[in-house]
């Protein structure tokens, strides 16, 4: 009966162990569970964060506005000037001025790559038969692009337009007249007119040629003096458009293009906007004209 009784208490102890066993460990596996939840939790807020923080950035970077283009104008074609009294060759003064072919002076200028002239005077002096007198003069002047005034070529535009009206205007000017010059640069005017002073009656003729942002005013003018047969009009105007295709060559020699500027060029388009007006130190040839007779 005893041994009945103890081997009875062992099977209890047996089932009580066993019955802890289980508890233990279906305690143990919520616990698992829901570290392992909290551990994929924990995982895909890290990658979602990340993923955020990407298309934010993403988006912040495609969002971001661009630095606003500065304003630009057309690059001026021409950078140089020639020499002024080396635009002529010496046969065409020669022709214009016979007596002073040798004589030509170069006007002062602050800076000779931007604007500078040079005239020439003949006297063909027959003492009691009278003298035929010629006045020559060539101004160049030249215009670089500017992002506030415009581009070079507009700029020429205007001054061209200026020097063209102000050869029109001349006081004391009679028979005036103007036609366009075909063939030469982008654009260029004939003024001639009549122009009566103490010594005698003299004949006036301005051409102003632009090629590109190169303005070109040639003034050029012949007398009878003393009783001497008074120049043709019509022959100094085409000598003096002559020698202005031959001054647009050598614009375009001194930049390295050969003697492109004596044939005719596209005109390019006025200008939508007016340039500003050149330094007043860039007087007008054309009126500097009727004081240099």
């Amino acid at each position: 009966m005893q041994r009945a009784a103890q081997r009875d208490d062992r099977a209890r102890d047996q089932r009580a162990k066993r019955l802890r066993r289980a508890l233990v460990c279906a305690a143990a596996v919520p616990a698992v569970l829901i570290t392992a939840a909290c551990s994929s939790d924990s995982g895909d807020s890290k990658d979602k964060g990340g993923a955020d923080a990407q298309q934010t950035a993403t988006s912040g970077s495609t969002q971001q506005p661009s630095a606003s283009a500065s304003p630009t104008v057309q690059a001026a074609a021409y950078k140089k000037l020639p020499e002024p009294c080396a635009v002529l060759s010496k046969d065409t003064l020669s022709n214009l001025v016979p007596k002073g072919a040798k004589s030509g002076k170069e006007g002062t200028s602050d800076d000779t790559a931007t604007r500078s002239s040079c005239s020439w005077s003949s006297l063909d002096n027959n003492g009691t038969k009278g003298s035929q007198f010629r006045w020559l003069n060539v101004s160049l002047l030249r215009f670089d692009s500017d992002a506030n005034r415009g581009s070079g070529n507009d700029q020429a535009h205007t001054y061209f337009a200026q020097q063209v009206s102000d050869a029109r205007s001349v006081s004391g000017a009679k028979n005036a007249k103007s036609q366009p010059v075909a063939g030469t640069g982008t654009e260029a005017t004939a003024v001639r007119y009549d122009l009566q002073k103490k010594e005698g009656a003299f004949k006036q003729q301005t051409v102003v040629a632009r090629i590109e942002n190169v303005v070109i005013t040639l003034d050029y003018n012949g007398a009878g003096l003393a009783g001497e047969k008074t120049p043709d009009a019509n022959e100094l105007t085409k000598a003096a458009e002559k020698a202005v295709k031959e001054a647009i060559a050598a614009v375009s020699a001194a930049n390295g293009e050969g003697s492109k500027g004596s044939s005719s060029t596209k005109p390019s388009s006025s200008p939508s906007k007016p340039a500003s007006k050149p330094s007043s130190s860039s007087a007008s040839p054309s009126k500097s004209a009727t004081t240099k007779n």
